[in-house]
């Protein structure tokens, strides 16, 4: 017997609950009554599932787009203001998921960065700057060089031609002497250039083990190489001693080595003694002779030097006196000034004597040793004045304290 239960609204509509009951009255027979109840529960449950599911679809749109709207909202307001926003939430309440909104910086996101990041993010804005700064210092100090040293070669260039005079850009004019002190200057660079490719490639023939022919000729080659700056370099004496005995071509630290314009030959003979190796007893007591025997010509011309400049100091203090006095007269001073001049004048001769003594020493040197003792001799005397080279650049590139 059925038994109807409480009156409950049916989903499916009154037109549907009226089939119902009416399938339901009395009358119909058991077999029809049982098969269409379980037709119907069968209806029914499909029909609970469907809505239940398309509740639950709803209600999980929706959810997500109250996030989506809460996580692109702009600050301070409850719904978003821009209209591709709006656009998205529609598209995504729909079912079309939107693609995901390119992310900017906010107010918000900014102020969770924090103080400390934001510092950091300016102290290295301004370091980027600073450097970028230094870097078109750097190029432009490189170019101004550049552009000097062009117009150095263009001035030397129109001296050679015309003789006596270079205009700078100072509009001053140079005498005679001071035009050959710069040509020595230029000329000294490019001597030095090409004594480093002849360095190189004496050293590559030494490394790789060329033979005696070879090796020879690149060592004779090196030797006429330096009789040429001695040759050049007594021409610039007889221009002007003082220019080639101050040797302000070299670096600093060099000049404090020097003596008389150049190198002390006792001194590259004992680096020899002690750094070149194997030497036989008889090739290292011929080195000690004639380190000896320079050590005496040096002092020679020393002995000489201190005579010229204390005779140079005496005759310039001569006049200091008489300086405003009634005995003193244009005629005496001219002549107290053209014997000082003249004592200047003798060091060009002692300036010849040292840089004679400088090329005999590095000839004797090649007599004594064997051909490949000679290359590594020269490579030896080489690295030596490189390294104070380099060692003057790192002083000067020293920290600042």
């Amino acid at each position: 017997m059925f038994v109807a239960s409480s009156p409950r609204k049916c989903p499916q509509g009154p037109c549907q609950a009226a089939r119902t009951a009416n399938q339901l009255q009395p009358g119909t027979s058991g077999s029809h009554r049982i098969d269409s109840m379980l037709g119907f529960a069968a209806e029914s449950a499909r029909r609970i599932r469907s809505a239940r599911h398309t509740n639950f679809s709803r209600l999980l749109i929706s959810a997500q787009a109250q996030e989506f709207n809460m996580v692109y909202a702009s600050p301070g307001t409850d719904a978003s203001t821009d209209p591709d926003i709006d656009k998205n939430i529609r598209m995504f309440e729909q079912g079309d998921f939107p693609t995901p909104l390119a992310s900017y910086p906010t107010d918000k996101s900014k102020g969770k960065l924090g103080q400390k990041t934001l510092r950091r993010l300016a102290q290295n804005r301004e370091a980027a700057r600073k450097s970028r700064l230094r870097k078109k210092a750097y190029v432009q100090q490189l170019e101004d060089s550049r552009m000097k040293l062009t117009q150095l070669e263009q001035e030397l260039q129109r001296a050679r031609q015309q003789g006596i005079i270079i205009s700078t850009s100072g509009d001053q004019q140079r005498s005679t002497s001071e035009n050959e002190a710069l040509a020595f200057n230029m000329e000294y660079m490019r001597w030095l250039e090409e004594h480093n490719k002849q360095i190189n490639e004496l050293r590559s023939a030494v490394h790789t083990h060329a033979g005696d022919d070879d090796l020879q000729s690149i060592v004779s080659n090196f030797m006429a190489h330096h009789e040429e700056i001695f040759r050049i370099k007594g021409l610039a004496a007889k221009a002007d001693a003082l220019h080639v005995l101050s040797a302000t071509w070299r670096t600093p630290l060099e000049r404090c080595f020097l003596w008389l314009g150049g190198f002390r030959p006792s001194d590259l003979l004992k680096l020899l003694a002690d750094q070149l190796e194997p030497l036989t007893e008889q090739q290292l007591a011929s080195i000690c002779n004639q380190q000896q025997s320079s050590q005496e010509a040096e002092e020679t011309l020393s002995q000489g030097m201190e005579i010229i400049q204390d005779s140079l100091a005496k005759t310039v203090a001569s006049q200091l006196g008489r300086a405003g006095s009634s005995s003193s007269s244009p005629s005496n001073a001219a002549d107290h000034t053209a014997a000082a001049l003249g004592k200047i004048g003798a060091m060009e001769s002692l300036l010849q004597q040292a840089d004679d003594m400088r090329m005999q020493s590095l000839q004797k040197m090649q007599r004594v040793l064997t051909t490949r003792q000679s290359a590594r001799a020269l490579l030896l005397i080489s690295d030596y004045f490189s390294r104070l080279r380099a060692l003057n650049s790192l002083w000067i590139a020293r920290p600042q304290q």
